[in-house]
């Protein structure tokens, strides 16, 4: 819908579009209104193309602005995932993929050996979701320190939690790999604490959850394993590092010059 030269809008009428807050309509009218001319469009037609350049640009910005806000750590999607390369069953990848357990406010939990395709599949569920118009945060437990320290000497972590919260699923990638600092420890048994039944938390882990005391109090690991797992989703992964296996035959980096 382009025209070579299309003119541009009255003054007047870009001033009411702006106080209108419509800024794709204003964006796009020149070219819908020299195009109705061109092709004779009833009124209705060009009223129905200009709120739907509206409707699709806001679309467009809050998708990004949801994208923006969940801090993916690389931008992969499910357009780059391999199905086959995963341990993952087929039937269980796709269940997941519907996110229908997002909605009925369930947990899932990706454990298994480092390189198996664990963070790549829970990015590309929150990218999915934010996709589909829901609100996703991704942290690491690194990051969940750094919030309880910075929200503990004004005594507002719990208001900083409940922040957090108001994504519909909250990601924690990478727990397994280092002991757990005792801010993560206790930030992660707050954000679980509080999700529990209300929000969906998924993580991705070297260790199955059993196994958390081995890098949390033990209280501490017992308490959050018991929120996390009671309404939860657990796939294991297994085989070779993709990582590792891609770097052996010579495809983790561009061939030399």
């Amino acid at each position: 819908m382009k025209t070579s030269a299309a003119p541009p809008l009255p003054a007047d009428l870009e001033d009411l579009l702006r106080r209108l807050r419509l800024p794709h309509i204003r964006r796009h009218a020149p070219e819908v209104v020299a195009t109705a001319k061109a092709q004779r469009w009833e009124p209705v037609e060009v009223l129905k193309a200009l709120f739907a350049e509206e409707v699709a640009g806001r679309e467009r910005s809050a998708l990004a602005t949801r994208r923006a806000a969940a801090g993916f750590p690389t931008g992969k999607t499910f357009d780059a995932w391999q199905p086959d390369a995963s341990s993952i069953p087929a039937p269980t990848q796709q269940a997941l993929r519907t996110l229908e357990w997002v909605h009925r406010r369930e947990n899932l939990v990706i454990c298994g050996p480092s390189g198996t395709g664990k963070t790549f599949l829970l990015e590309a569920l929150g990218q999915q979701a934010v996709e589909t118009g829901l609100k996703v945060a991704w942290f690491t437990l690194e990051d969940l320190g750094v919030l309880l320290r910075r929200h503990r000497a004004d005594d507002t972590v719990t208001k900083a939690i409940a922040r957090v919260l108001r994504a519909d699923l909250v990601i924690v990638d990478d727990i397994g790999l280092l002991p757990v600092a005792a801010d993560a420890a206790e930030g992660l048994y707050r954000l679980v604490d509080a999700a529990y039944e209300k929000r969906s938390v998924a993580i991705s882990s070297n260790l199955h959850p059993s196994g958390f005391d081995e890098l949390m109090p033990k209280t501490l690991a017992t308490a959050t394993v018991d929120r996390l797992l009671h309404h939860a989703h657990v796939c294991q992964t297994s085989g070779d590092s993709v990582r590792l296996t891609q770097a052996l035959a010579g495809q983790g980096v561009s061939p030399l010059s």
